[in-house]
């Protein structure tokens, strides 16, 4: 079921199906609650899921306001409140980790854990900074549909562009339904997010990693060097993906999730 909340005077969009434990789902850049597709379909069987599009994206409203972590983790604030919702497992992908980790810093007693979906707690590197601002000039200058093919494309491991063909094409509709504002704003949030290893290595609530190893974004060697844990947290690599694991490896991903979800009950 498709819903609306009031967040700051503006609605956000969002899907509400399922029954259960809740698990809160937010998308990555250039994408909306859409894309979650048969992933989310299958946690459904066990869980209520509450897909979120994210400010200016999908559904949503665009904002004046500027698009920063913590902003766009009011967001997803506002949905659990209409839904009364107290406790939650909040999962991110990509853009979504760093919503997720700004809601897990703002918002900590509503969180039961949280899962880092090709994401991670770094801020941007100088060279990911140069990148994000031409993609700025780039969508600016009116030429959007220049930068979401070649984005998407990259998404997925080259080993699985042809076979997964047609969940690419529907990646790539999806990311052309985006607004340039939307799309700007975003990359600007992106761009000046801080560093939040602390939230992750403060063991706030049980955390999970998953990574692709073959992801042309997030390379599986540098993260599995460089990404801290903490004491409540864990890695999970799956070896057949990219950057979009919950697509190219949907089965082995809702086991994954489910096997942390149960896991919570325990602890």
């Amino acid at each position: 079921m498709g819903k609306t909340t009031e967040y700051k005077s503006k609605n956000i969009f969002y899907t509400d199906y399922g029954s259960g434990d809740i698990v809160v789902l937010v998308h990555g850049y250039l994408e909306s609650s859409e894309v979650w597709g048969e992933f989310a379909e299958q946690l459904i069987k066990k869980y209520r899921v509450l897909s979120v599009d994210l400010p200016g994206n999908g559904k949503s409203d665009l904002y004046d306001e500027e698009y920063t972590m913590c902003f766009m983790a009011g967001a997803v604030k506002s949905v659990l409140d209409n839904e009364k919702a107290e406790r939650v497992v909040i999962a991110g992908h990509s853009l979504g980790g760093y919503v997720t980790l700004a809601f897990v810093e703002n918002y900590p007693d509503m969180v039961r854990g949280y899962i880092l979906f090709h994401s991670h707690p770094l801020a941007d590197t100088e060279e990911i900074m140069i990148h994000r601002n031409r993609e700025i000039d780039v969508v600016r200058s009116g030429k959007k549909d220049v930068i979401y093919p070649v984005n998407v494309s990259k998404m997925f491991a080259d080993v699985n562009l042809e076979k997964l063909s047609s969940h690419v094409e529907r990646s790539k509709s999806i990311a052309s339904q985006q607004t340039p504002e939307g799309i700007i704003s975003v990359l600007q949030g992106m761009t000046g997010r801080k560093n939040r290893e602390d939230v992750v290595t403060s063991g706030i609530a049980p955390m999970l990693y998953i990574l692709g190893k073959m992801d042309n974004y997030i390379p599986w060697d540098y993260a599995i060097k460089h990404l801290k844990t903490g004491s409540a947290g864990e890695v999970i690599t799956l070896y057949h993906s990219g950057h979009m694991g919950f697509i190219e490896e949907t089965s082995l991903s809702v086991k994954i999730f489910n096997e942390f979800i149960e896991k919570l009950k325990t602890s």
